[in-house]
C-alpha cells in the first residue's frame, strides 16, 4: 500500500480525521491502513471514528479499538453529537443497504441515506475540515446500457424514479447532489468516490455479494452455487487498491468531482465462478440455476477508470486471482472450518 502512496500521507501528518462506517468493509480496510501508515510514517495523526455501539466495534475491530490513534465516539450518524474540537479530513462511509435482502422499506432506506448525509454535511461546515470524501456507488448511474462496456463518470443515466428498488441508487444520486453544493457553497474541497464491486478479506461471504458467496461455497467444498443465468458481467477491485483509492481521492482528489472506483476487468458471473473455483479447490463444480437467454442482453456493471488513471494515476494493481487467493487464506486463517 505505502509504495503506491508515495508523499501521500503527508497531507495527513498531525491531523484530526472523522470517519463513519468504521466497521464496514470499506471502514475496517480505511482505519487498518491508517494505522499501518500512522505507525510507519510516525504521522501522529488521529482517528475519531462515528459507530453505533463501541461495545460492538471492540468486538470486531479489538486491535484497532485498542489503539491510541483511534477514538471511538458512539452515535448514530442521522443524529450524532459533534464531537469537540478541529478536524481536518472526514470520510463519510456509512450507509444504510439492503444487504442481506428481504423486505426493507425503500422510503426508510432513503431517508436514512438522505438523513446521514445532511447531518455529515453540518458537521464537516460546524468542525472546520478543509477535505471530505463521500463513498457513492455505482448504483447511482442506474441501469447501465448493454452497449455501454464501462461507464464513465460523465454518463448521464440515473435510476429510474419509478423503481422502488432503486431507493440506494436513488439516495446515493441525491447525497452526490448534496456533496456538490458543499463543494460549491464552503471552501472545502469536497470529492465523490462512486464504488463498484470488490473482492478481499472483510467482506461476508452469506450476503448479496457474488464474489463472497462463491468464495465461501469453494471453501467449504462446494457447489458454488449460481442463483441466475450466469451472464452479467462485473469486475472486481482488491480491497487493498480500494483503500488507496479512497485516500488518494480524498487528499489528491478535485473538489465538487466524482471519481469511479473499480476494476475494469470485466468477466461474466459465470466466468467468475470459474476463476473462484480454480484458485481455491479445481474440484469445486459450479452450478448456474437458471438458462440463459440468448435474445436477452446481459446485465453490466462495470465502470470507466480512465479519470482515476489519468488524473490520479490509480490503478487495479492486484489481479482478480491473487485476490482471491489473499481472501481465502484470510478467511481460512479466522476459521478453521473453512
Amino acid at each position: 500500500m505505502l509504495s503506491h502512496t508515495d508523499g501521500l500521507w503527508e497531507g495527513l501528518r498531525g491531523k484530526r480525521i472523522f470517519l463513519t462506517g468504521g466497521t464496514g468493509f470499506f471502514g475496517c480496510w480505511l482505519l487498518e491502513s491508517f494505522c499501518y501508515a500512522n505507525e510507519t510514517l510516525g504521522l501522529q495523526a488521529q482517528a475519531v471514528v462515528l459507530t453505533r455501539s463501541a461495545v460492538s466495534f471492540r468486538k470486531k475491530a479489538p486491535l484497532i479499538a485498542a489503539r491510541a490513534d483511534v477514538e471511538l465516539v458512539e452515535g448514530d450518524v442521522r443524529s450524532f453529537g459533534f464531537p469537540a474540537g478541529e478536524f481536518s479530513h472526514v470520510i463519510h462511509a456509512a450507509t444504510e443497504t439492503n444487504r442481506l435482502g428481504g423486505a426493507v422499506d425503500p422510503i426508510v432506506l432513503f431517508d436514512a441515506n438522505l438523513q446521514a448525509t445532511r447531518r455529515m454535511i453540518d458537521f464537516i461546515k460546524a468542525c472546520g475540515a478543509q477535505k471530505a470524501l463521500f463513498t457513492s456507488s455505482g448504483a447511482a448511474y442506474g441501469t447501465q446500457p448493454p452497449e455501454l462496456t464501462h461507464v464513465p463518470e460523465t454518463y448521464p443515466g440515473g435510476p429510474s424514479p419509478l423503481d422502488v428498488q432503486s431507493a440506494y441508487g436513488q439516495s446515493k444520486r441525491l447525497s452526490e447532489f448534496l456533496w456538490a453544493a458543499l463543494a460549491q457553497t464552503a471552501a472545502i474541497d469536497a470529492t465523490v468516490a462512486r464504488c463498484f464491486a470488490f473482492v478481499g478479506p472483510h467482506l461476508p461471504l452469506d450476503a448479496n455479494f457474488a464474489i463472497g458467496n462463491f468464495v465461501g461455497d469453494a471453501l467449504r467444498g462446494g457447489p458454488i452455487r449460481i442463483g441466475g443465468d450466469g451472464t452479467p458481467w462485473r469486475s472486481y477491485l482488491y480491497a487493498a487498491d480500494l483503500a488507496i483509492w479512497l485516500w488518494t481521492i480524498l487528499i489528491r482528489g478535485q473538489s465538487g468531482r466524482a471519481y469511479n472506483v473499480g476494476s475494469d476487468a470485466d468477466l461474466t458471473i459465470a466466468q467468475l465462478a470459474d476463476v473462484v473455483a480454480a484458485e481455491i479447490d479445481p474440484a469445486v463444480k459450479v452450478i448456474i440455476a437458471q438458462q440463459a437467454d440468448p435474445l436477452q442482453p446481459a446485465a453490466r456493471y462495470v465502470p470507466s477508470i480512465e479519470r482515476a488513471r489519468g488524473e490520479l494515476g490509480l490503478e487495479p494493481w492486484i489481479d482478480l486471482r491473487q485476490s482471491i487467493r489473499q481472501m481465502a487464506a484470510w478467511n481460512r486463517n479466522r476459521n478453521e472450518s473453512l
